[in-house]
């Protein structure tokens, strides 16, 4: 088993849930009886998949599929069911974990195995002919599947090497800070929780408070109670938390200056999305101490990360002490350091560096700066390249605007998607924050006609992924109509 175990103190809580508390040696019973079960199915060395809230028990199944070599596949809870469907089909899982045996039923997982506490272990009726017929899966311990623009997620193969060497940089990074208390407010199934979160927390020896999600206020694919979050953050005294932007935000929105149920927090990693500037600067006006960091599924998680001895303001900070940062001619971010990318059902990519798909630069410190995607560039009627991002991120940190998506391509001046922080945000004062915003950008990127959606974008309705990046294909489909009349109309304003 991994050395963090090493890193564990005795007769001291390590891992925390809503009815119990487990020191080392529960835990490590905790991970015998789940590889016990494991080892008792009818396929003891088939995939096995996890879809269930977060718990102890999930980090605990997590540990034991490393412990026997074999691949874990995460079922994010925000995902379809075709995407569930698509997930179980294509890696071959013929037994998954999960507290609902009618959810598990619908699966196709129809038989009971095992039970280890309130954790069911279903088998499949048939055995499944997937994906690991073709691929050799004997180095994968983890499958992430990648929610993108369409119903059929990528699953990312990683090693359970990969994983720990980017906690193992976590943990040096953020050692002087000493960190015993870590509150997991993203589902483990995202692979920045797990990782950055619970790995890193097990090799600091710290607690980790691992709770239903709704009890720290995710509530389903969207829904977030910036109240819950910060009463759960308080009662429990974490000292470090993860966060998605949008989550910031709320936080940032909700809470007063010098919050006295911020007082515990020691390190906020924000990272999922590009965080405006002007959020992270409100968020410590706050007393929230928000750090931006960059990551990639393909890297496992985490790339580059600003913390409190090391931090410059709209860089996402210096890469990991395990990975090496370079910038290609057309400005795409490469890294190396993670060792072969490998996509389920695709060969290994033999190449040392990989190209991110991002554009950004690097300072003379190694500072990396995030400057949009690759695929996101608008070109305007007058050849002008924009990244969209740019503005919207400079509309986001208004505080009255929660989603942006900028458009334009191909137009003589770009338009904007809109969601408002609150309906009670009126049309004057989104013209007015429009009208700041553009006097701090160029001419061409200035944002010339704009219109608030119809609904939030969300996971749940298609037109964003679980970490809030829009999905823009699906964005431009529905608002297809919208675009063109706005574009022909001589009101720029709708």
């Amino acid at each position: 088993m991994h050395s963090w175990i090493n890193k564990l103190p005795d007769h001291q809580a390590v891992i925390s849930g809503a009815t119990e508390s487990w020191d080392k040696a529960q835990l490590l019973q905790k991970i015998e009886k789940f590889s016990t079960a494991l080892l008792n199915r009818k396929d003891p060395q088939a995939p096995v998949g996890i879809l269930m809230d977060n718990s102890p028990e999930w980090i605990a199944v997590d540990l034991a599929t490393q412990a026997l070599n074999l691949t874990l596949i995460p079922l994010p809870g925000f995902f379809s069911p075709e995407q569930w469907v698509h997930t179980i089909r294509t890696s071959g899982i013929q037994a998954i974990f999960c507290a609902n045996e009618d959810v598990a039923r619908n699966l196709g997982f129809v038989f009971k195995n095992n039970v280890v506490g309130s954790i069911g272990l279903y088998e499949s009726a048939s055995s499944i002919t997937g994906i690991s017929a073709q691929v050799q899966l004997s180095h994968v311990q983890k499958i992430t599947f990648t929610s993108g623009t369409t119903s059929a997620p990528k699953g990312v193969c990683l090693s359970t090497q990969q994983q720990w060497q980017v906690a193992e940089a976590l943990e040096t990074t953020l050692r002087p800070l000493g960190i015993k208390k870590h509150l997991n407010l993203l589902p483990l199934a995202v692979l920045l929780e797990n990782i950055a979160g619970v790995y890193t927390a097990l090799l600091c020896g710290a607690e980790n408070i691992c709770l239903p999600l709704a009890s720290v206020g995710l509530k389903g694919a969207s829904q977030f109670d910036a109240q819950a979050c910060l009463n759960a953050i308080e009662e429990h005294q974490a000292e470090s938390v993860i966060l998605l932007p949008q989550m910031l935000q709320a936080i940032t929105l909700s809470c007063a200056k010098n919050d006295s149920r911020l007082k515990s927090l020691k390190f906020v990693a924000v990272g999922g999305a590009k965080t405006p500037e002007a959020l992270i600067v409100q968020a410590r006006e706050k007393g929230i101490p928000a750090y931006e960091g960059y990551g990639l599924s393909e890297c496992s998680s985490v790339v580059a990360l600003n913390t409190p001895l090391a931090n410059k303001s709209n860089s996402v900070g210096k890469a990991l002490p395990n990975r090496k940062i370079r910038i290609a001619v057309d400005g795409e971010i490469e890294i190396s350091g993670q060792g072969f990318t490998h996509y389920l059902g695709e060969p290994i990519v033999q190449d040392e560096w990989l190209q991110t798909g991002d554009i950004g630069h690097l300072d003379d410190e190694g500072y990396l700066f995030i400057d949009g995607r690759k695929k996101n560039i608008l070109i305007t009627s007058f050849g002008r390249n924009v990244s969209p991002e740019w503005p919207e991120s400079l509309l986001l940190g208004t505080n009255i605007i929660a989603q942006a998506v900028v458009m334009g391509d191909g137009q003589a001046y770009l338009s904007a998607l809109l969601v408002p922080i609150s309906p009670a945000i009126s049309k004057e004062q989104l013209e007015l924050a429009i009208s700041q915003v553009n006097q701090e950008l160029p001419d061409y990127a200035r944002i010339g006609a704009w219109f608030i959606a119809d609904e939030a974008l969300t996971p749940a309705n298609g037109l964003a992924t679980p970490n809030g990046r829009p999905k823009r294909e699906a964005i431009l489909k529905k608002y297809q109509s919208k675009l063109l009349s706005l574009y022909a109309s001589p009101d720029l304003t709708n």
